[in-house]
């Protein structure tokens, strides 16, 4: 934020949310003012979205790690800070990082902050400006083991989403990861894709307890989750808040090439109800879709458990090969 200040930051805050809020096309990323404003009202809410989604993906996978990662669309690098946090560079060397994006200014803003990273990963990131619909197509696209698509399918028309998918499936060696807003919209765009990486030979390993149809689909219902995120003080400032956390709501779908892992045999997909010795959760199940479980306090560790699970995590815990609840 340095040579922006405060009051020109909220400015361009406001002038970008009321352009996201217009249900047009995504306003531009126009200067260094836009780009830093940009940074730090939604870059930590989308870099915990990104974090969860990647956190799901490691769990139901947990002896895979990607050796590259490409980053489309990725901006100012939320998910490639994302990736370090859920695989932190080991001894063996950092993975290698791209990200493209059309955005200049944001792309410049990435480096600078990846410059000063402590993971070798993030700091080695290459940041390259590419217009994402200009030829998408997967060989242009370096081949990395991991592929990110986050937030950005909302800002393309319907033909150039698809092929930006198709692109991702082909580039990706391991595993596509595609999240986007958690609105009806944004859950409608994931189901696209989740459908197009399933037509591809992918399977999908989050949130989903299978690649079939989505329960929710053609529902008044629609597949998201929540990442808190703690406000700093600048950026209760720039984004005129008063509250020191908020909840990102996001949707997302993490896919793998090659049998890497399991999905979780049920998902939590509301925020679980305590009860008096009860804990009642909304699940989507692999065998039955959505489905209600109650845990009862007489099932001991299990009961435990459901009172530490939170809206998007895996059930049961994977130390728990039981069946269900009561």
């Amino acid at each position: 934020m340095a040579g922006v200040g405060t009051r020109r930051a909220a400015a361009a805050v406001e002038r970008l949310i009321a352009g996201y809020r217009g249900g047009g096309p995504a306003p531009a990323l126009r200067d260094r003012d836009d780009v830093a404003a940009y940074a730090a009202y939604r870059m930590p809410a989308t870099f915990q979205a990104v974090r969860a989604a990647l956190g799901a993906l490691a769990g139901a996978a947990p002896g895979w790690a990607p050796d590259s990662h490409l980053d489309v669309g990725g901006g100012t690098g939320a998910a490639v800070w994302a990736a370090a946090a859920v695989w932190p560079a080991g001894p063996a060397g950092p993975r290698t990082t791209v990200v493209l994006d059309q955005a200049e200014p944001a792309l410049t803003l990435g480096g600078e902050l990846a410059a000063g990273a402590a993971d070798p990963a993030v700091r080695a990131a290459e940041w390259h400006r590419r217009a994402l619909g200009a030829a998408p197509a997967g060989s242009a696209w370096a081949p990395a083991g991991l592929v990110t698509v986050s937030y950005v399918l909302g800002e393309l028309p319907e033909k150039v989403r698809r092929e930006v998918v198709a692109a991702a499936a082909q580039a990706a060696e391991g595993a596509v990861v595609v999240v986007e807003p958690g609105t009806p919209e944004g859950y409608l765009r994931v189901l696209a894709a989740r459908q197009q990486l399933v037509d591809a030979g992918y399977e999908v390993l989050a949130p989903c307890p299978h690649s079939a149809r989505c329960p929710m689909e053609g529902t008044a219902d629609w597949c998201h989750f929540a990442a808190r995120v703690q406000r700093s003080a600048l950026h209760r400032r720039v984004k005129g808040g008063e509250l020191g956390h908020e909840d990102e709501k996001f949707s997302y779908v993490a896919a793998v090439r090659v049998p890497a892992g399991a999905p979780a045999p049920a998902r939590v997909v509301r925020h679980p109800q305590l009860r008096k010795g009860l804990v009642l959760l909304e699940l989507c199940t692999a065998g039955e879709g959505l489905a209600r479980t109650t845990v009862s306090k007489r099932q001991g560790p299990r009961y435990r458990a459901a009172r530490d699970v939170r809206w998007g995590d895996a059930w049961p815990p994977p130390e728990d090969d039981g069946h269900g609840g009561t």
